[in-house]
């Protein structure tokens, strides 16, 4: 049965610790494990990958990568609607990142000094995509549709195969789509760390992004400063905010629709009407049971799950801002009114037709999200994670004798004398 919270400034706060630790609770066992796999693999490079994937996936393919013609061959066992879903979903996807691109800029000043800035996107970019009981083609175009569209030169995609050592035709289409150039049949820590090092047969990457188990995760957290990382995602979030106008038929299912990702996923109503938060648990009671991940659903909502009665709405907005979560729904009568107040929260999903599923899989805006609270800090996946920016400065020989006297004061007072004789010896200082 999901916990009933009445908010009074204690008993909502002591919820969100539950929450934090709950993030917090990794196994500290698989660290040495993958550890080892990135040595491993390091030092042994596609033999080491193979060794892994009879491991741990009980079958090895012939040959890592997927050719151009088996990817054809693969899509054609795909089904015909859902290839054109997916194809609505990446041009979807790809409208709202357009929006997001940066450009170059440069400036001149009257002393013909000139500075400005240079925008590119990465050379090369690793992908990871679960493929097992967690297959979820939408990542692939939630992260490769954004990095083409930064300009990153090659888009490496790694996901396991199934058990009879053969890929998911719906992941591979889902990657032509969203216009991945290269996919190998490899999964786990060993797949991050091929992107990582490079093999004879992996390309050698930039950065690496997609979710993956505890061990993609802990070998991408290792790994990172070898390569960059999208980010650590924890356990799968929700908190809807809700009025009495709201539906608790729709409430319960949004709240149910986090809850089955996993066991420690976190679902969360916030309201200020206790006659709906009583409707609401009775509604998730009666749709769990038709649900076929309903026992992931029970653990979750009975562990991790709340309904918190606030006294009014800014109470709610406060807590809500306090736990920063990774979707926020508004299921409110003018939902539009606290889209300003609303600070912390990876994507907000306004309105009872605005549901979290739709933000997912169709809307367009990126479905990878901060967790843990961190939305206080990170951003979702976009454009600028796959760019990269430098910037430039021309000084004439004037416009560097003005500058001269402050520069060199700066450097001495921080004790760089050679940064001071660098300017001093240009126009012989003393």
């Amino acid at each position: 049965m999901i916990t009933t919270v009445v908010a009074d400034g204690k008993n909502e706060y002591e919820f969100i610790d539950l929450l934090k630790k709950r993030a917090q609770n990794s196994d500290k066992n698989v660290v040495p494990i993958v550890s080892e796999i990135i040595e491993n693999v390091a030092e042994n490079g596609d033999k080491a990958v193979k060794e892994y994937t009879v491991k741990f996936d009980g079958k090895a393919p012939e040959k890592a990568e997927i050719s151009a013609d088996e990817i054809d061959s693969l899509i054609e066992k795909c089904d015909k609607d859902y290839l054109e879903t997916i194809k609505k979903a990446a041009a979807n996807i790809a409208d709202f990142h357009k929006r997001q691109v940066q450009q170059s800029w440069l400036t001149t000043k009257n002393n013909g000094v000139m500075m400005g800035q240079r925008i590119r996107g990465l050379k090369r970019v690793g992908i990871y995509v679960p493929g097992g009981t967690a297959a979820y083609p939408s990542s692939v175009l939630m992260n490769a549709v954004p990095a083409k569209i930064a300009g990153v030169e090659e888009i490496i995609m790694c996901t396991p195969p199934q058990k009879d050592g053969t890929p998911n035709p719906n992941i591979i289409a889902a990657a032509k789509v969203a216009g991945v150039d290269r996919i190998f049949l490899m999964g786990g820590a060993q797949a991050i760390a091929a992107l990582a090092y490079g093999t004879e047969s992996v390309p050698k990457v930039d950065k690496i992004v997609g979710p993956g188990n505890i061990f993609v995760a802990t070998a991408k957290k290792l790994l990172y400063g070898t390569v960059d990382i999208d980010m650590i995602a924890g356990p799968s979030e929700i908190l809807i905010i809700a009025d009495k106008s709201a539906n608790p038929k729709f409430l319960a299912a949004d709240l149910m629709s986090q809850a089955e990702h996993d066991r420690l996923a976190s679902a969360i109503l916030l309201t200020d009407c206790e006659e709906l938060a009583k409707e609401t648990e009775k509604e998730l009671e009666k749709q769990m049971t038709a649900l076929s991940r309903k026992d992931i659903i029970r653990s979750s909502v009975d562990n991790f799950g709340a309904v918190i009665v606030c006294s009014d709405m800014s109470q709610a907005i406060e807590f809500a801002n306090e736990l920063a979560p990774e979707h926020l729904e508004v299921c409110c009568e003018n939902p539009m009114e606290y889209v300003g107040k609303l600070d912390n929260a990876g994507s907000v999903f306004l309105g009872n037709y605005s549901p979290e599923p739709l933000g997912d899989y169709f809307a367009g805006p990126n479905h990878v999200l901060p967790t843990s609270g961190t939305a206080r800090f990170f951003s979702p996946l976009s454009v600028d994670s796959f760019v990269k920016k430098s910037s430039f400065i021309y000084y004439t020989e004037d416009a560097l004798r003005k500058d001269a006297e402050d520069v060199v004061r700066f450097a001495e007072t921080e004790g760089l004398t050679a940064h001071a004789n660098s300017i001093k010896v240009r126009f012989d200082m003393k």
